[in-house]
């Protein structure tokens, strides 16, 4: 009896389990189909459909005259469906498509037939057919037979994505950058659009299909940018700069150009060595990056701040001794063996005496070396610029009451060794002197623009205030001029148009080995009337050949100035100024023109930018072969004759 209640007890108990396990399995099924059934749904469908991003175009980079910096260029994947398409279809088209594949994409008809069969044997959903082609290629390929019954019928599948091209090659490189670097970098708000959205199925492990050619969500096109750069004036100042480093087998160096009164930055090129080669390329922006000694051409800030506190006139005498002089443990050097004498503080800027400027710092502030310090922080020489160009070097500006502080420190910083500046930030203080004493920050942008309107406008200079006096500024002008007048840039000297600067020699590494320099030019030109400044700085040229600033940096600063002088006269440039704004404003509304309005029939492009012309002729689907790179001078298909998708057009540009 104990033994069948028992059983009876185990029954019940087994019993009550299988309940509960039907009870939950119930909920759980009510819960998956009921309660989160549409999650679960849509799960299963993400599984199968899935929103991919279309990235937009970029907006284009203009320099200041409308020549194309940067452009995005739209590239197509054409792929195949093998199993949507019909039998009937397939055995049909297979071999006309095949001729026209091997016609247009250049491997043979077999090759293309054997492609197409095989992937119609294996069920293949994606097989690429071409990759990359452009957009002419692309229309014509959409009309080939089977590709032409579309998607469905025909198994076209065509995936656009954009490649990023600039018209200008090796050029300012590093200039207009790429992703985060430089102008690309610094105005990518504008440029980079808003991403689209399209759906796709999935066909095979890693391989998702368009479901249509329209998009979810549309993207939409970044804004074009209008820089300050030059291309005429870039070009100038990259062959001035890359045949001195050439010559001088440097390792590197870097011209920034920059207008006088708006700050504009007209030029800049940054060229390094490759390793074990006497070739150069765009390889880092070392004008806005690079903090180094500046040397010589520090001698500027150091007057500037003894101007100022009136310890001296232009006209203080200073004994440069035998051209050397102790300090502590150390001693100064003049270039010049036996030194320069007895001489006036003008006279020593222009032939740079190391020992008189040592002795005017020293002398006039080794009581208060905080105040001379100050007055460089006053000046700003301690501060970034704060440029949109990402990656600005930090200036180095020793103080008294830094731990590293040395008796030596003072006399040292005179002359340019001990603090630290990169080349834009020499260059900026530089032009404030030519700006009489007026400090205007650099500026890489003049406008945004949509294909139809005006987004913003950065036209207008930064003016940051006076770092010095009208006064001072006007002294330190002459003494600039009368270095390459009388002084160390007298080799530059020019008789048709005047120019001003200071030569800078330091060496570098010195650390590591001796025989390793810095040599510097900056400067701006005319001398009477600036319009445009300049800073040429080059990294341990071989001493061999030469090292002074004078002899390997001043001829490129020479060089850019006596080609933008020259060539194009600063007087008829700036009479011409208001007509030239109207002429880009006129070209860069009728662009837009052009490409909307002609559809069927060939514009007139005499006269546009040769890539302009190229953008638009290839968004009509035309076939562009171009000779030249200045503006188009001559088309193949005259103005109004109607054209066809894929028909050819020669323009001639110079």
């Amino acid at each position: 009896m104990t033994t069948d209640k028992g059983i009876l007890r185990r029954f019940y108990i087994v019993a009550t389990l299988l309940v509960l396990v039907f009870l939950i399995m119930g909920y759980k099924l009510f819960d998956i189909q009921i309660i989160e059934g549409q999650k679960y749904k849509d799960l299963a469908q993400q599984t199968v459909y899935r929103n991919f991003n279309i990235e937009p175009n970029r907006g284009n980079l203009y320099d200041a005259n409308m020549n194309l910096l940067a452009t995005s260029v739209p590239k197509y994947d054409i792929r195949f469906d093998a199993v949507t398409v019909s039998e009937a279809n397939f055995q049909k088209y297979v071999s006309a498509l095949a001729t026209q594949l091997s016609t247009k994409l250049g491997n043979s008809k077999t090759y293309y037939l054997r492609k197409l069969k095989k992937a119609r044997e294996v069920k293949n959903r994606y097989v690429l057919i071409a990759k990359q082609v452009d957009y002419s290629e692309y229309v014509a390929i959409r009309e080939f037979p089977l590709f032409n019954l579309g998607p469905y019928k025909g198994g076209f599948i065509a995936e656009q994505s954009t490649v990023r091209e600039n018209p200008l090659g090796k050029i300012g490189e590093r200039t207009v950058g790429f992703g985060n670097v430089g102008l690309e970098g610094a105005f990518d708000e504008y440029l980079k659009g808003k991403q689209g959205k399209r759906l796709k199925q999935k066909i095979a492990k890693g391989q998702w299909k368009p479901i249509s050619d329209v998009n979810e969500v549309e993207p939409e096109d970044g804004y074009d940018v209008i820089s300050t750069i030059d291309v005429n004036i870039q070009d100038v100042a990259h062959h001035a700069l890359l045949e001195q480093l050439e010559h001088f087998e440097a390792d590197h160096g870097s011209v920034v150009v920059m207008e006088t009164k708006t700050g504009e930055i007209k030029a800049i090129s940054n060229l390094g060595r490759i390793k074990n080669s006497n070739k150069y390329y765009e390889k880092l922006n070392y004008a806005v990056y690079e903090p180094h000694e500046p040397g010589s051409t520090f001698k500027l800030m150091s007057m500037a701040a003894a101007l100022e506190d009136k310890v001296i006139d232009t006209s203080s005498v200073f004994d440069t001794e035998n051209g050397v002089v102790q300090f502590f443990d150390r001693r100064v050097y003049d270039s010049k063996r036996g030194g320069y004498g007895k001489i006036s503080a003008a006279e020593a800027f222009e032939v740079s005496s190391n020992t008189a400027f040592a002795k005017m710092i020293y002398e006039n502030y080794k009581e208060q070396p905080e105040r001379f310090v100050n007055r460089l922080y006053n000046m700003g020489l301690n501060e970034k610029l704060g440029l949109r160009i990402k990656g600005e070097g930090k200036p180095k500006i020793p103080h008294p009451e830094d731990s590293n502080w040395y008796g030596t420190t003072l006399p040292w910083m005179s002359f340019g060794y001990g603090v630290s500046l990169t080349s834009l930030q020499t260059l900026t203080f530089y032009n404030a002197i030519a700006n009489d004493g007026l400090k205007v920050k650099p500026r890489f942008i003049k406008k945004v623009r949509d294909k139809h309107s005006l987004i913003e406008s950065y036209e207008e200079p930064i003016v940051e205030g006076s770092i010095c006096s009208k006064e001072t500024a006007h002294q330190l002008k002459s003494m600039l001029e009368g270095v390459v007048e009388r002084g160390t840039g007298t080799n530059i000297k020019h008789s048709n148009f005047t120019m001003a600067g200071k030569t800078g020699t330091c060496q570098t590494e010195y650390w590591i080995e001796s025989g390793r320099y810095i040599s510097s030019f900056v400067g701006y030109f005319p001398a009477d009337e600036p319009k445009y400044s300049c800073i040429v700085v080059i990294h341990k040229p071989n001493p061999k050949i030469g090292y002074y600033g004078s002899t390997v940096a001043a001829p490129v600063f020479a060089k850019i100035a006596q080609k933008i002088y020259i060539d194009t006269p600063l007087k008829d440039e700036i009479k011409s100024e208001a007509i030239q704004q109207d002429l880009v404003q006129q070209s860069y509304e009728n662009y837009y023109d052009v490409s909307k309005t002609y559809k069927t029939v060939m514009p007139d492009l005499r006269g546009y930018p040769a890539m302009d012309a190229v953008s638009i002729l290839e968004n009509l689907g035309l076939k562009v072969k171009l000779v030249g790179d200045g503006k188009v001078v001559q088309q193949s298909i005259k103005k109004g004759t109607k054209i066809s998708e894929n028909q050819s057009v020669n323009l001639i540009s110079s």
